[in-house]
């Protein structure tokens, strides 16, 4: 482009870098960034001496990238700074920092003016990075927030035995019904997993019990089928081992054991705390309340023991068994030598009775009772089965 008159030179606004005075020296090297730089003129620069904007022309000289004061610069004389302006008529390069958003034309940046790897997660817009912007394949367990894989996101049949756990299948994930005979091993389903009382005739192949007769009348020598609940599972008798009238299984039966020691206030009627099971077969002992209700109406035989963990000390203690809140039996020991009692009893129950064992002392104190692991022949325990329907 032609121009009328003079035509401009190239501006660019610079600082240029530090200079160190050497004593009774005038010349020296202007640079910026490390580079000598030559400004456009004397009159297209600002130097300042010691605090004090210099005159162009006679209080400095240029001669390409050399600045020479008009006398020699001393010790202690401090160049402030070198403004060069560069070309103050014409836009040239803009100094740093000086182009704004608003000088850019609407969708003029494209990819070859970044910087690689330059736009960071500040820049990015909510939600807009969306499937077509991600690499296939590029998505990693280090990317999802825990727990942020819902039913909505997995594929149906997406799930395999080797993305499931170990023993993480129970019976909170299986569909009522779901597991039927394909799905159960040969030989799995042994006694314990049969309800009591659920094997009927219908259930029974007779042709493959020896002996079976289907006759009213039983010969000796036959065998009869009984089922014992207490094992879940058929029992093989004959005649001779039969009684008429007496039959079935002793349950429901429990036994329970104090889990620790236990103190007893002085002459005071205490529940013993028996909160741990040996066994429990129709789960009928409360763990919590020390509590024993079979719901089964009949005579049971109810036993139990404990252990002073004393010596000589107590006058007398008791033993009892109450049923429904009220004392039936007790056993009562007046030797101060005497530290474990025993309690046998046969006691007839409704379908709504309970049982709970009970301990007594008069020593002055308060006295404690051993608990502990089970087998331990200190540790108190009790239980109970029915032997009469």
């Amino acid at each position: 482009m032609a121009y009328i008159g003079r035509e401009p030179q190239i501006g660019n606004y610079q600082i240029c870098d530090a200079i160190s005075v050497v004593n009774a020296q005038a010349a020296y090297t202007m640079q910026v960034g490390s580079v000598n730089v030559i400004p456009e003129s004397v009159n297209h620069m600002i130097v300042s001496l010691n605090g004090v904007i210099q005159k162009p022309g006679s209080s400095y000289t240029i001669s390409s990238s050399t600045i020479t004061f008009s006398s020699n610069l001393a010790t202690g004389d401090s160049i402030d700074f070198i403004y060069l302006l560069g070309n103050v008529l014409d836009l040239g390069t803009p100094s740093d920092d000086t182009v704004t958003g608003a000088k850019i034309v609407d969708n003029a940046i494209n990819s070859e003016h970044y910087t690689d790897a330059s736009i960071d997660l500040a820049h990015l817009s909510a939600d807009s990075v969306d499937g077509s912007k991600i690499v296939d394949n590029a998505i990693n367990s280090e990317h999802y927030t825990d727990g942020s894989i819902d039913t909505a996101h997995i594929g149906a049949d997406q799930i395999t035995n080797a993305k499931i756990a170990d023993d993480q299948i129970d019976s909170e994930h299986y569909v009522d019904g779901s597991i039927d005979l394909a799905h159960l091993a040969a030989d799995s389903v042994n006694a314990t997993k049969i309800a009591d009382n659920s094997i009927s005739e219908e259930h029974l192949d007779v042709t493959s019990i020896t002996g079976h007769t289907a006759e009213t009348s039983i010969a000796d020598g036959d065998t009869i089928l009984i089922h014992d609940a207490s094992a879940s599972a058929l029992r093989k008798m004959t005649k001779a081992n039969f009684v008429s009238g007496v039959g079935g299984a002793n349950t429901p039966a429990f036994q329970a054991y104090m889990n620790g020691n236990q103190t007893i206030a002085n002459t005071t009627h205490t529940k013993l705390e028996m909160d741990a099971e040996v066994f429990d077969t129709n789960s009928k002992y409360d763990v919590s309340n020390y509590r024993f209700t079979p719901t089964v109406a009949g005579t049971y035989w109810v036993w139990g023991k404990f252990r002073f963990d004393e010596t000589n000390d107590i006058p007398s203690s008791i033993i009892a068994f109450y049923k429904n809140g009220s004392i039936i039996s007790k056993s009562v020991a007046f030797q101060t030598n005497v530290t474990t009692k025993t309690l046998g009893i046969t006691v007839t129950l409704d379908d709504n009775d309970y049982l709970e064992i009970f301990a007594y002392q008069n020593s002055g104190t308060t006295a404690p009772i051993n608990g502990g692991s089970y087998p331990d022949q200190d540790t108190g325990t009790w239980g109970a089965y029915k032997i009469i329907t």
